[in-house]
């Protein structure tokens, strides 16, 4: 039946870019029409669209990879539905089978744990999510991050409410029959009692009430789910449950009414069974809600950090308006101890500002007018207005929700495997159930009925793949969440598993391993001059100078608060140096050889010059009124966290290199103080890519880690790409995971987070699938004829709650993830 709704034609409009001629309308027609599937094509340039007809609309994702291929694209929507009602892995299956199915889906992507899905198409989201209806679920559309979030957690409470109300009242009609029927056979006396008082079929009369009760009331929603996945012939896990409960609810209640229908001995009861099995299920389910609702806490607590109202400076008066009313523009006036609301640049007033959610460093910074503030950070002790630049999903925390909530969302490649055995999973277990009912009914000891159902009924209920669906996501999203909390954002999942694989770490040098600034690093005074008094001397004659260097002897000169007079005469040598007169002294700074020009001996600095410039530092040689007055060294300063990072990945067993455009002399300087294994120096941009190429044939999967303006082609091209940011300046278009802050310290928190992660992933799947192929056995009864052993289908239902609570705590685990360096 499938097949043949699969196979209807549909029609797709696709709209196609880069076309500019008549020559490309024949070229997309071309590539489109020898795909398989497709029955007609029809390209339009004044549209840019391309009209196909699918014979199997399936075929949409070959089509846009053939468009793809010929050079040009299709702008397709992504578009991102909640999605209510899934329980397992299959319930994910009968989701992205039937999203699939919609003409002009190029891809489909569902999580378990975050209840998503994540649609890449030229399709509308009203037939997407009709769709999804079809298929039994409800879906919702997402639009906004902040509402989405507010929705998502009103409707799990609600889902948790549902699951806690029905619980309970399983609960109070399940108990006084378990007592009863179990305590019947486990206190021989107390049977005896309670026949001889009550009687057996006035008992059985008591024991169908509540299991009628408990079956289709609490557990109605089993069977409405269970009934319609039967009707799309894709039976999922409440299919499962279903048919166990139901069978042994309907057995006993034919053994009560009509036990003529059954051989002598068979006509038993087991009405606790199938109340036990809903009662334990549906406890199993509340204690996942809730675990997953943890699960997702990290996205909450990011919400969490925007205030809800804003006091803005409106008609010259200062008013408190909802957060979603401030306008670009406006002026936010910030008081001690408030969240700063949106992204903005001071204009008045001056505070220290807590960004630790930003860049993860614990020490407020000094905000004053012209600097940039960032949604969602503490003003601390001062007050300021600042002009908002930045609202909305533009702001720098939408961007950061945004990011984890991809990264969440996401499918590792490790997930396709699961998807495989899910697919025929539950198929497989019904086969199994329906064969283990006949061998126990053909083989088995008297009564052989009894012994079919009870076993059949353990295998349906024991095999219900819930941790397997729950096994990758549940630890993708506490992972990612965990990470953002440390300061490091996943762009995607994938990163995740690729990042563990690392075999080395390439480095940017300028920006990533240092500064990424020039700034005075020593000072050698001769001639009587202390060493404060020549740097204010050449910060005088530098500040009429816009090279680097000069910058760096000046902004020395204020670090120290030194009084720097004003020069006069300023004189700039190309290639040699600058002059002027400070003080009525003359004054001149520049490379050794405009001391040779000017005839100054610097003979008596040499060592100590020769033994600076060793250290990769750039030397400024100062002489006054003729005579020489000492060496300033310059250099672009190694990040104080780069040493102890080179060193913790190490001691992980990543190699490490430096990539750089400096000389060699200068690179292995860099290298040799902060500990890196290899240099590859004097590198164009355009050529690191080629270096990664070189350094992944010989050592592996690479990581590059770049300041992520200018390494953009080399972040791309790694196998994993790190961008390292400080606050706003994120390069969230190229790379694969960016660190918030400027510490090195984040790479090796990435690592090993990714592989902390990957680890709990191994452990979920192991104990989701070893449950599954050690228990489905036990539960057919392979030890029944050397041990005497059974599994009861309560504890059947048990072990199965227990499964999916395991999986989803030990993923919580992560949320104890401590920061390696």
């Amino acid at each position: 039946m499938e097949q043949t709704l699969a196979k209807k034609p549909a029609h797709i409009t696709l709209p196609v870019t880069g076309m500019t001629c008549a020559s490309c309308v024949s070229s997309v027609e071309r590539v489109v029409g020898r795909v398989e599937g497709v029955s007609a094509v029809s390209v339009n340039l004044a549209t840019e669209t391309a009209d196909v007809t699918l014979a199997d609309p399936t075929a949409a994702g070959d089509v846009v990879a053939a468009i793809g291929k010929a050079g040009y694209g299709v702008a397709l929507e992504t578009i991102e539905l909640g999605i209510e009602g899934m329980h397992c892995a299959s319930c994910v299956g009968n989701v992205e089978r039937a999203l699939m199915a919609v003409p002009g889906v190029v891809s489909a992507h569902v999580n378990l744990a975050s209840e998503r899905a994540t649609i890449e198409a030229a399709a509308d989201s009203a037939a997407l999510m009709t769709a999804v209806e079809g298929a039994g679920y409800t879906p919702r559309r997402i639009t906004d991050a902040t509402a989405e979030t507010e929705t998502h957690a009103d409707i799990r409470a609600k889902e948790q409410a549902a699951l806690k109300r029905d619980f309970l009242v399983a609960l109070i009609f399940t108990l006084p029959l378990f007592v009863l029927e179990m305590g019947s056979h486990l206190i021989p006396s107390l049977g005896h009692a309670l026949m001889n008082a009550v009687g057996v079929f006035p008992l059985h009369i008591l024991y169908f009430v509540l299991a009628t009760v408990v079956v289709f009331g609490p557990g109605r929603r089993f069977i409405r789910h269970g009934t319609a996945s039967f009707r799309r012939l894709s039976p999922d896990m409440n299919a499962l449950v279903m048919l166990g409960s139901l069978a042994a609810w309907g057995y006993s209640t034919l053994a009560t009414f009509l036990p003529q229908l059954f051989p002598e001995g068979a006509a038993q009861v087991y009405f606790e069974s199938a109340a036990v099995i809903v009662t334990l299920i549906l406890l199993g389910r509340y204690l996942e809600a809730k675990a997953k609702g943890r699960t997702s806490a990290a996205i909450t607590h990011l919400m969490d950090l925007q205030p809800k109202t804003a006091r803005v400076e409106r008609d010259g008066e200062t008013v408190d308006i909802p957060i979603a009313d401030v306008k670009q523009g406006d002026f936010v006036v910030v008081r001690p101890g408030e969240r700063i609301a949106v992204d903005g640049a001071v204009v008045s007033g001056a505070s220290h500002v807590d960004e630790s959610m930003i860049s993860g460093e614990p020490v407020p910074v000094k905000k004053a007018e012209g600097d940039a503030v960032t949604g969602g950070t503490i003003n601390k002790t001062g007050s300021f207005t600042f002009r908002a630049t930045a609202i909305g999903a533009d702001t720098v925390l939408a961007r950061i929700v945004k990011m984890v909530e991809t990264a969440q969302g996401a499918k590792l490649p490790v997930q396709a495997m699961v998807d495989k055995v899910t697919a025929w999973f539950v198929p497989a277990v019904l086969a199994a159930a329906a064969l283990t009912f006949v061998i126990w009914l053909v083989f088995g000891p008297s009564p052989a009925l009894s012994f079919a159902l009870v076993n059949a009924v353990a295998v349906l209920i024991i095999a219900c793949p819930c941790a397997m669906g729950l096994a990758t996501p549940t630890s993708i999203m506490v992972g990612t969440g965990r990470a953002a909390e440390t300061g490091v954002l996943f762009r995607n999942g994938e990163a995740l598993q690729t990042l563990r694989d690392t075999k080395i770490v390439a480095f940017d040098k300028t920006g990533t391993l240092t500064e990424g600034r020039p700034a005075v690093t020593d000072i050698l005074a001769v001639g009587g001059f202390e060493e404060d008094a020549l740097l204010a001397l050449a910060a005088a004659v530098e500040a009429g100078s816009e090279h680097p260097l000069a910058e760096a002897v000046a902004a020395g000169a204020r670090e120290r608060k030194l009084a720097v007079e004003k020069a006069e005469g300023f004189e700039a040598v190309p290639g040699y140096g600058v002059k002027a007169s400070v003080g009525g002294r003359s004054v001149a700074v520049g490379a050794r050889r405009f001391m040779e020009k000017l005839s100054v001996d610097t003979a008596g600095l040499g060592d100590e010059a020769e033994r600076l410039a060793a250290k990769a530092r750039s030397l400024l040689f100062i002489a006054v009124d003729g005579q020489p007055a000492g060496v300033i060294g310059v250099a672009d300063p190694v990040k104080p966290s780069a040493r102890a990072a080179i060193a913790a990945l190490h001691e992980a067993g990543v190699k490490t290199a430096m990539i750089t455009g400096d000389n060699e002399k200068t690179g292995r300087s860099i290298a040799a103080e902060v500990g890196i294994d290899t240099v590859v120096a004097d590198v164009l941009p355009d050529g690191k890519v080629a270096a990664l190429e070189t350094l992944r044939a010989e050592h592996g999967a690479i990581a590059f880690a770049g300041d992520g303006i200018n390494d953009a082609p080399a972040l791309a091209a790694a196998d994993t790409g790190i961008a390292i940011g400080t606050g706003t300046d994120i390069a969230i278009e190229t790379a694969d995971v960016v660190l918030m802050s400027g510490d090195l310290a984040g790479v090796v928190n990435a690592i090993a987070l990714s592989r902390a992660v990957m680890r709990n992933i191994a452990e979920n799947l192991f104990w989701a699938f070893g449950y599954n192929v050690l228990l489905i056995p036990v539960a057919a009864g392979v030890l029944y004829p050397a041990a005497g052993i059974l599994l009861s289908p309560m504890l059947a239902a048990a072990a199965m709650g227990l499964s999916s609570v395991f999986v989803l705590s030990n993923a919580l685990r992560l949320k104890r993830f401590r920061k390696v360096a």
